[in-house]
C-alpha cells in the first residue's frame, strides 16, 4: 500500500510510504520534525525492530543509553525492546525515514491522533496509553526519584 496522504501528530507528520502492516512485513514512513516539537516520550516497541535514517537537519537520537545529533545520512537502530527516543532541539525542520519489522502501520498514527480534542490541545493521556498498549508499544519508567 502506499499511503502518500501525512497523518498530523500536533507539530510532527507522518507520510507512508509503505504500510507493511497487514501483510506482516517491513514498513517505511517519512516523519517530519519541525524545530523545539513535541515528540513521544521515552518507549520500547515489544513487537517492532525500527531505524531511523536522517534525510536532512539533525535529529536528537537515543537508544538506551545511547544518545547521537544524527545528521543527514547518518542512522540508528532501536531493535525490539529497547528504550528509544528522538527530539528537535536545532533551528532547522528535520525530515527522517523510519523503517519498522514488522511494520506498527498507518492506522496507529490515526489513532494516536484521534486521541486529540477536534478543537486542538494534548491528546488524552489514557486513551493515548491505551492505544500505544493495543500496539505493543510500552512507556518507559521515568529516570530519577520525585
Amino acid at each position: 500500500m502506499n499511503d502518500s496522504s501525512s497523518i498530523q501528530l500536533g507539530q510532527l507528520s507522518v507520510r507512508y510510504l509503505h504500510d507493511g502492516s497487514q501483510t506482516g512485513s517491513v514498513g517505511m514512513f517519512e516523519l517530519s520534525v519541525p524545530p523545539g516539537s513535541n515528540v513521544p516520550p521515552p518507549h520500547s516497541h515489544t513487537m517492532n525492530d525500527e531505524c531511523v535514517y536522517v534525510l536532512e537537519g539533525t535529529l536528537r537520537y537515543s537508544v538506551d543509553a545511547e544518545s547521537r545529533d544524527l545528521a543527514a545520512g547518518e542512522f540508528m537502530f532501536s531493535p525490539k525492546g529497547s528504550v528509544h527516543q528522538f527530539s528537535n532541539p536545532f533551528a532547522v525542520p528535520v525530515r527522517a525515514l523510519v523503517v519498522q519489522s514488522p511494520d506498527i502501520g498507518a492506522q496507529y498514527f490515526r489513532d494516536v491522533r484521534d486521541t486529540a480534542p477536534a478543537g486542538g490541545g494534548p491528546p488524552d493521556k489514557a486513551a493515548m496509553m491505551a492505544v500505544m498498549s493495543r500496539y505493543g508499544l510500552v512507556p518507559a519508567a521515568p529516570q530519577g526519584g520525585s
